[in-house]
């Protein structure tokens, strides 16, 4: 028994310094401000892919519309990938003179059809664009009236080849929509301190930038175009690989982009069996193996207590341990998070919540390396 608990310790031990050493490096990124007399002077398209989002690009559009930027610096592109709806009759529609909406149908061959992505769509809207820096955001969001403002300032004020900056869920209706939002809020938190560390590289594709001629030179999409997920990893991490020290972590509540969480379990499994087919193309590094501890971390107190009936004691134990330091640890990192972004209020929902992150964690991250296909806004994906 006493080498069964040693090792859990020793585990336990360093989850929670990994933790601590997230909200350290997050605590040492400056918290960004913009003068009310800065005059921006960066012209800035925004790329937005849209599939089947009739419900949101209005809101979507008015929000932009609404951005405290001087218009002759802007332009907005929505790339319509292959919408069945009628997405692309309303964002017409829109009150935005700097609007242009792109059919993907007209820039793809017959066998590139076969292939559509939100990377093949973020792609073309980048060869359209005309602004120096690209920012890129999803078609279900919406951004408080400075957001431009500040990637702007960012982009100017600091040598930036890649911004990434927060993205949040809103309007919660139900449990899991609260644990969505919750857990979203501690991985801004492991994305910025991922970034400040500059040996983990994490972004959110509805609230990152980057300039133009960075995305060109890279052949950004060029060797992972296979994978319909991974806009924003995948960029990053080209980027982190020739300039890791010009990524930034926008930490700003005013630059917030803020989009609704998944309403069920079955959509929400979906959308993160989506997100994990991107660790298929991702490369081996730092973040593998931070990723690879949590998922086993966590299958190693999944496993413990469904083995206590043949464990016993030592199996209570070791199960107990890793808990305890699981939670300590957890709702230190979700405590910040929650203080920063003005969300006290989801942190009555941690102890629920830390239950299930435990078998969202284990069960999704198993199911997305065995799972070769999924379904996403009605396309089926492999």
């Amino acid at each position: 028994m006493g080498i069964v608990l040693l090792f859990a310790f020793l585990m336990a031990a360093t989850y929670y310094l990994l933790i601590d050493r997230c909200l350290m490096l997050w605590k040492q990124i400056p918290v960004a401000e913009v003068a009310e007399a800065f005059s921006p002077a960066t012209r800035i398209s925004i790329v937005i892919p849209a599939r089947n989002e009739a419900e949101n690009i209005a809101a979507c559009l008015n929000a932009i519309a609404a951005q405290n930027y001087p218009a002759n610096l802007l332009e907005v592109l929505v790339i319509d990938d292959h919408s069945t709806d009628n997405t692309a009759a309303i964002a017409v529609q829109a009150n935005l003179p700097q609007l242009r909406v792109i059919s993907l149908a007209d820039f793809l061959s017959p066998e590139e059809k076969k292939q559509a992505s939100k990377k093949k769509a973020s792609s073309i809207g980048v060869e359209q664009a005309s602004g120096q820096l690209i920012v890129c955001t999803d078609a279900d969001c919406e951004m408080p009236a400075n957001w431009l403002r500040y990637i702007a300032a960012c982009a100017e004020n600091q040598a930036t080849c890649f911004i990434a900056a927060p993205v949040l869920f809103h309007q919660e209706q139900n449990l899991i929509e609260r644990f969505q939002s919750l857990d979203f809020m501690g991985m801004m938190l492991v994305t910025g301190a991922g970034i400040q560390s500059r040996r983990f590289f994490l972004a959110n594709g509805a609230n990152m930038a980057y300039p133009r001629e960075v995305f060109i030179h890279l052949g950004a999409y060029s060797d992972n175009i296979q994978h319909a997920s991974g806009d924003d990893v995948f960029m990053i991490q080209k980027v982190a690989a020739v300039e890791p020290g010009k990524i930034r972590f926008l930490k700003s509540p005013h630059a917030v982009v803020l989009t609704k969480a998944k309403p069920d379990l079955h959509s929400f499994v979906q959308q993160r069996l989506r997100w994990g087919t991107k660790n298929k193309g991702r490369q081996v590094g730092y973040s593998s193996w931070i990723l690879g501890f949590v998922f086993l971390y966590c299958w190693l107190i999944l496993g413990s207590v469904l083995a206590l009936p043949w464990l016993g004691k030592a199996g209570l134990y070791f199960s107990a341990i890793l808990l305890v330091a699981k939670w300590l640890a957890d709702y230190r990192l979700l405590k910040e998070a929650a203080r920063f972004f003005g969300r006290q209020d989801l942190m009555r929902f941690f102890w629920i919540g830390a239950l299930f992150h435990l078998m969202y964690i284990a069960i999704i991250g198993l199911l997305s390396l065995v799972i070769k296909e999924y379904e996403w806004k009605g396309r089926r994906v492999v």
